[in-house]
């Protein structure tokens, strides 16, 4: 694996590439779980089946087994603690940009910069696939605007109304985006 692919960012975390198996797509259930019980804004309602949950991680592996999108994990020993999803699979328009998505971090590892590593490794697999451009979108209350602003994304707007809070209530979402290197 390159650089890019696998870090060590710490004692035990781990940055990798997932495939798409029972043990990982478990693993992924329960954040994506935990994540919403907690307010996570990322496209689920609480309470969130395992079932559901387990779905949707089947078929983001599946098309990450296709190319369309790389999934990685950070591993806590052997646990997968953290995910981000960096989308490949664009409009023939649009070869240059790539989506982050479903950023996630259990409650219990939060504070701990896993959340910046895996956004890292994901840029750094993108300017890889020689994408120039990402963007991403967050919940604008308790959402994670100045995490991403931090980490040099730029604001687009925010659309009111968005979605649906995972418990109930609408919200608005902000846009951001990113150069990498030079543009195309």
């Amino acid at each position: 694996m390159s650089a890019c692919e696998l870090r060590n960012i710490g004692t035990d975390i781990v940055i990798a590439p997932l495939a798409p198996g029972r043990e990982i797509e478990s693993m992924l259930a329960q954040i994506l779980i935990e994540v919403v019980a907690d307010g996570g804004s990322v496209s689920f309602m609480h309470p969130l089946a395992v079932a559901d949950a387990t779905a949707f991680w089947q078929g983001s592996l599946a098309a990450a087994a296709r190319g369309e999108r790389i999934v990685f994990g950070a591993f806590d020993g052997d646990e997968v603690v953290a995910t981000v999803t960096l989308q490949l699979a664009m409009p023939a328009n649009q070869p240059h940009r790539a989506e982050i998505a479903k950023m996630m971090t259990r409650p219990s590892h939060r504070g701990r910069g896993i959340a910046s590593r895996l956004l890292q490794t994901a840029e750094a697999r993108a300017i890889a696939e020689k994408r120039t451009l990402l963007v991403l979108d967050t919940a604008v209350e308790d959402g994670a605007s100045d995490f991403y602003a931090r980490l040099g994304y730029t604001e687009a707007g925010v659309i009111p109304d968005y979605a649906y809070k995972p418990h109930g209530g609408l919200i608005g979402t902000r846009f951001f985006w990113k150069r990498l290197g030079a543009a195309a």
